[in-house]
C-alpha cells in the first residue's frame, strides 16, 4: 500500500496485443520491489473484432468447444510465464484486459500455469460483464430500444457526424460495454494479485490499484471527481507503452540517437502517483527513449475527442488546464485534471459483418512508375467488371487504388510522382466472395499482359476475408452490470457509482481561451512542423490531430494559421465529414476532430492508414504558420 511520502508506481508493458515480448521483463527486472503494479493493455477495437470473428467462425463450424481462443494466450505464453517468480517475491500485481472475451477462461488458465509452475500464494480474479449480448436471443439493434449512437454524447456544441451503424436486420458479431475500474478495485480488495478482464476502458486498469491504494470513496473522498479524473489521465497517457517516452514523436531522431539503446531498448512507461492526485510520468533508467513534455502531451492529445469532454464509465475527464513540466531527467509532473460525474451511459464497441474485402500488392518499378501502377490498377479493374456483367454479380461496393512509395497517403500535395518504385495496392468490397475471387485471379496475370518491371507478387494468390465494421453505441448503465470473482470466492456484482441524469456535462466550464496575436510585425511563412509537435489516432471512422505548440509564444500563431476550415481543406483527399478545433490551453495546444476520414474504420476500411497514424505527419510537412520572421527557429526545417 501506498504511504503519503510514497507514491504508488505503476508500469504498463503492452500497448496492443502483439507489442514487444521483451517490455515485461524490463520493467520488472529493472524496477524489482520498487514497482506496485504492472498492468497490460491488449484490447483495441481491431482486436476486439480479430476474436469475435474467430469465435464466430468457430460457432459456423461447430467447433465453439475451444474457449481458450478467447483470450489472449500470448498474455500467459510471452509474458506471464516469464516473470511471475519476480512478481511473486516482489509483491508487484499485474492488471491486464487480456481476458479479451473470456476473463474467466483466462483466469483458470492462470491458475493452471500457476499450479504448473510450483508458485503458491497468488489469488487471481476475473472481471467480466462487457458481453451485452450474452443474454440476448435477438443480436440486432432491435434488442436495444435505449441505445443511442455514440456522437450524441461525444461533443456538445459541436455537431459531430456520427459512424454508421448496423441496420435493424444486420446480425451484430460481438457487442462489447467499456466497463469502468470499479471491479478491478474490488477484486484487489479481496486479496487478488493477477487480475483480468474483458473490455474495460484502457485506463481502468491504472484507475482500480488507485481507487485500491488510496481508499477513494464517493461519499467521503474530498474532490473525488478530481482525484479520479487525474488518475484516468495517468491511465491514458500510459496504455500505449512506448508512446509516451519517444515512441511515434514528433522529433523522432532524439528517440532513436537517445542514450542507453535507443529506439533498440525503449524504456515502457511509469506512473508515480501521489495521494494529493498529481503524478510524474517516468520511465526506468539506463533504458532508451526519453520523457518530456513534449511527449507526454502528444499522447495525452492521441484518440481524443472534446478535450473537455474525455467520456469515461467512472468521470468525464477535462484536460483543458492540465499542465506539464519537466522536474528531473526523464520525469515530468502532470496535474490539473478536473473530473465531473459521469454520464449514465457506456460507450460499446460494436462488430458487424458487412459483405468481403480483398487487399492486393504488386511491387512496380522502373520510369513512370506511379502512372504504370495506376494504369494497371484501374485496369483490373474494369476487366473484372466486365466479367462481373457477364456472370450475373453487382458491381464493387467499392474499391481503393494506391501507390505507395508516390506519396498516396499526400493526395494533392504529393512530391513524389517521379519516383521509380512503388507499390500498387489495390482494395475491393463486395457481397459476394466469389466475386472478390476474380480480382485476386486478373491481378497476378498483369505481370505478363500489362506493365513492365511487376514483381513482388511471391505470397500467392490473396484470399477474400469477411468485411467486419467497427460502430460505437451508447446503452444506459442500468442494463450492464459488472460481475467479479477473486481466487476461489463466490462471483459478486458491482454497483456503478452515481451518474448525472441532469446532463449537465453539455455545458463544459469556461476556461481562458488561447489568445489571439498582438504583434504588429510582418509575418513570413514557416512549416507547421518547425513551431508544434504533432499526434494523430482513430476513433472509428474518426481521426484526431493534436497539435502542441514547442513553445507558448507561438500558440497564438498557430492558432491564427492553423484553423479549422484550413485542416479541412488540406486533408479533403482523406476527410469526407467534418473538422472541428478544440483549444487546450493548459498544455498550449489543439485537438482537431475529423470524421469519416478512415474509410469505415481500422476494420473495414480500404485505405493503407486505417486508423489515422500518418495525419498528423501530413499536417505538419504541409500546413504552414505565418509568424515574424524573428521568431523562427534558427533549426528550422525546409520543406
Amino acid at each position: 500500500m501506498s504511504t503519503p511520502d510514497r507514491p504508488v508506481r505503476i508500469g504498463c508493458y503492452s500497448a496492443f496485443w502483439g507489442d514487444s515480448v521483451a517490455a515485461a521483463v524490463q520493467l520488472v527486472e529493472h524496477e524489482g520491489k520498487n514497482l506496485n503494479y504492472l498492468v497490460a493493455d491488449y484490447l483495441a477495437e481491431i482486436t476486439m473484432g480479430i476474436l469475435a470473428a474467430r469465435r464466430q467462425r468457430r460457432i459456423m463450424m461447430g467447433k465453439d468447444t475451444d474457449r481458450g481462443a478467447d483470450y489472449i494466450a500470448e498474455f500467459l505464453t510471452l509474458a506471464l510465464s516469464k516473470i511471475l517468480p519476480d512478481i511473486a517475491r516482489n509483491g508487484t500485481k499485474v492488471i491486464t484486459n487480456a481476458g479479451g472475451l473470456d476473463p474467466v477462461g483466462c483466469k483458470k488458465a492462470i491458475e493452471a500455469l500457476l499450479n504448473k509452475m510450483g508458485i503458491q500464494n497468488i489469488k487471481v480474479a476475473a472481471v467480466w460483464g462487457d458481453d451485452v449480448l450474452s443474454d440476448k436471443e435477438d443480436r440486432t439493434l432491435g434488442a436495444f430500444k435505449d441505445a443511442h449512437p455514440f456522437s450524441t454524447l461525444s461533443v456538445t456544441e459541436h455537431n459531430l457526424d456520427a459512424d454508421r451503424l448496423p441496420s435493424n436486420d444486420e446480425p451484430i458479431v460481438s457487442l462489447n460495454a467499456y466497463l469502468g475500474a470499479k471491479g478491478i478495485a474490488a477484486a484487489l480488495d479481496e486479496g487478488a494479485h493477477i487480475v483480468v478482464t474483458g473490455r474495460v476502458v484502457d485506463s481502468a486498469l491504472v484507475v482500480g490499484p488507485l481507487i485500491h491504494e488510496f481508499g477513494w470513496k464517493e461519499e467521503t473522498t474530498e474532490n473525488y471527481y478530481d482525484l479520479l479524473a487525474s488518475a484516468s489521465l495517468a491511465g491514458h497517457i500510459i496504455e500505449c507503452g512506448c508512446q509516451a517516452t519517444g515512441g511515434n514523436f514528433t522529433d523522432w531522431h532524439l528517440a532513436a540517437q537517445s542514450p542507453y539503446g535507443g529506439y533498440a531498448n525503449m524504456g515502457y512507461p511509469i506512473v508515480e502517483f501521489t495521494r494529493s492526485g498529481s503524478f510524474v510520468v517516468t520511465k526506468p533508467e539506463k533504458t532508451g527513449g526519453l520523457v518530456t513534455p513534449a511527449t507526454v502531451s502528444e499522447q495525452m492529445l492521441y484518440e481524443i475527442l472534446d478535450p473537455a469532454l474525455y467520456l469515461l464509465p467512472d468521470v468525464i475527464l477535462d484536460m483543458r488546464q492540465v499542465t506539464l513540466a519537466q522536474i528531473g531527467p526523464n520525469r515530468v509532473l502532470v496535474s490539473g485534471a478536473k473530473g465531473r460525474q459521469p454520464t449514465p451511459f457506456l460507450k460499446c464497441s460494436g462488430i458487424f459483418m458487412d459483405g468481403f474485402k480483398i487487399s492486393i500488392e504488386l511491387l512496380i518499378g522502373g520510369i513512370d512508375a506511379k502512372k504504370k501502377a495506376l494504369a494497371v490498377g484501374e485496369a483490373v479493374i474494369r476487366r473484372v467488371q466486365g466479367m462481373y456483367k457477364k456472370m450475373g454479380f453487382s458491381d464493387f461496393r467499392g474499391y481503393n487504388i494506391e501507390t505507395i512509395g508516390a506519396e498516396s497517403l499526400f493526395g494533392p500535395h504529393t512530391k513524389a510522382n517521379n519516383s521509380r518504385e512503388v507499390m500498387l495496392r489495390l482494395t475491393a468490397h463486395h457481397d459476394n466472395p466469389k466475386a472478390l475471387g476474380l480480382v485476386a485471379l486478373e491481378t497476378i496475370p498483369s505481370a505478363t499482359c500489362m506493365a513492365p518491371g511487376i514483381t513482388g507478387s511471391g505470397t500467392g494468390r490473396p484470399r477474400p476475408v469477411p468485411n467486419l465494421v467497427h460502430f460505437p453505441l451508447l446503452v444506459p448503465k442500468s442494463q450492464v452490470t459488472t460481475y467479479y470473482v477473486a481466487g476461489s470466492g463466490p462471483e459478486k456484482s458491482v454497483p456503478w457509482g452515481s451518474w448525472d441524469s441532469s446532463m449537465s456535462y453539455s455545458k463544459p466550464l469556461n476556461v481562458p481561451a488561447i489568445p489571439e496575436i498582438t504583434s504588429t510585425e510582418p509575418l513570413v511563412k514557416t512549416a507547421l512542423i518547425n513551431v508544434a509537435y504533432g499526434r494523430s489516432g482513430d476513433k472509428g471512422d474518426v481521426c484526431n490531430i493534436g497539435i502542441i505548440a514547442r513553445d507558448p509564444k507561438y500558440l497564438p500563431y498557430i492558432k491564427r494559421s492553423i484553423t479549422a476550415d484550413a485542416v479541412a481543406d488540406h486533408m479533403k483527399h482523406l476527410c469526407k465529414g467534418s473538422v472541428v478545433r478544440f483549444e487546450v490551453p493548459g498544455s498550449h495546444a489543439f485537438n482537431f476532430v475529423l470524421t469519416h476520414s478512415l474509410g469505415g474504420g481500422g476494420l473495414s476500411s480500404l485505405l493503407i492508414d486505417r486508423q489515422g497514424k500518418t495525419f498528423a505527419q501530413i499536417c505538419l510537412s504541409g500546413l504552414y504558420v505565418e509568424l515574424p520572421a524573428s521568431m523562427i527557429p534558427d533549426e528550422a526545417a525546409k520543406l
